[in-house]
């Protein structure tokens, strides 16, 4: 039995030893086979990737010749060093970028606004010559204009402007019309024969007036303003008067300020000023402005009957108060919206 597994061992070992060394000589084999293939292959793959595309990779042999290969005209602009060629004309043009342009039918390149309303309510201040014979009072404004950009614009104005009478207009208008109805000084004084007089003055105008703006990233921005137009002033004397006035329940007598006279003068006028605007938002063009203007008004100087002379005016005058015809001069100041 011993002898039996020795011959089986004595066998097999030869076998095992040979199968090993197939097993040698097969991974031997394919090491060779792998190191002989893989100098071919990095050498194509580098050339692929160092060689142009469309350009064929260059041979070591010295027989070839440039004008055995074919050149990609796009690949020689790219290779080449001198200056680049015109662009395509078939191509767009290179976009610039600036300014943004905001141009719409009702806005400017700059975002302002192209057409402007304002409307204003304030007070009148006579000055100079016309404070001798007027006070304070009311007045407002109305208009609508062009805006060019932020900063120009012109406006077409309608204003009107109140002021009422000082005590010693009222007081010689009350001693004129006393004397030219046969009262004595007396009984003018007394009130017995002329009763009080009362009057106003107003003056309304249409003026075009260019505005200059000197706009700010805030939200206020301050302008100065010029113009000129037609200038309309009228002055109306009024005395307490009893009438009669009737309604469905019947009829009964009130007392009421009646016009027993007025005057008229029509002139050209110029104004000048300055404002600010406080914007509802730094986005917004519109807000709320408050401005002061000068008025000048050309009136032109008529004679009439006067305190001085009342007693040898001639028969038939009818110019009772020449200072309505005096030159106006007045400060309008204004609070309002435009947008």
């Amino acid at each position: 039995m011993g002898d039996i597994r020795k011959m089986r061992a004595s066998r097999s070992l030869p076998g095992i030893a040979f199968r090993g060394a197939a097993f040698i000589f097969l991974i031997a084999g394919t090491a060779a086979l792998t190191q002989a293939q893989q100098p071919s292959f990095v050498t194509s793959l580098l050339a692929s990737e160092t060689a142009p595309a469309s350009l064929p990779v260059a041979t070591s042999s010295s027989s070839a010749s440039s004008s055995d290969t074919a050149v990609d005209p796009r690949s020689d602009a790219r290779l080449s060093l001198s200056a680049p060629a015109a662009p395509d004309a078939s191509q767009p043009p290179p976009r610039r970028y600036g300014r943004p342009n905001f141009s719409h039918k009702t806005s400017n390149a700059d975002g302002s606004n192209k057409y402007e309303f304002l409307g204003a309510i304030g007070a009148g201040l006579p000055v100079g010559n016309t404070h001798a014979y007027e006070t304070p009072n009311w007045g407002f404004q109305v208009g609508g204009g062009r805006n060019f950009n932020q900063n120009f614009g012109i406006v077409l104005q309608f204003d009107e402007d109140h002021f009422g009478l000082q005590a010693a207009t009222l007081a010689n208008r009350t001693y004129i019309y006393g004397i030219l109805l046969g009262c004595t000084p007396a009984q003018i004084a007394a009130g017995s024969c002329v009763t009080a007089i009362d009057g106003n003055n107003r003056v309304w105008s249409f003026t075009l007036n260019p505005t200059f703006t000197l706009a700010t990233q805030r939200s206020w921005d301050a302008y100065a303003v010029v113009g000129g137009g037609f200038y309309h002033k009228v002055t109306n004397f009024t005395q307490p008067t009893s009438e009669e006035q009737c309604s469905i329940y019947g009829c009964g007598y009130f007392t009421v300020n009646a016009n027993i006279d007025h005057y008229t003068s029509n002139a050209a006028g110029v104004n000048g000023g300055f404002g600010l605007t406080w914007k509802f938002s730094s986005f917004s063009n519109a807000g709320v402005f408050l401005e002061a203007r000068y008025v000048l008004v050309l009136n032109q100087q008529r004679t009439g009957v006067t305190t001085a002379n009342v007693s040898t005016a001639p028969a038939g005058a009818t110019n009772f108060y020449p200072a309505n015809s005096n030159r106006t001069t007045y400060i309008p100041i204004k609070l309002g919206i435009r947008f």
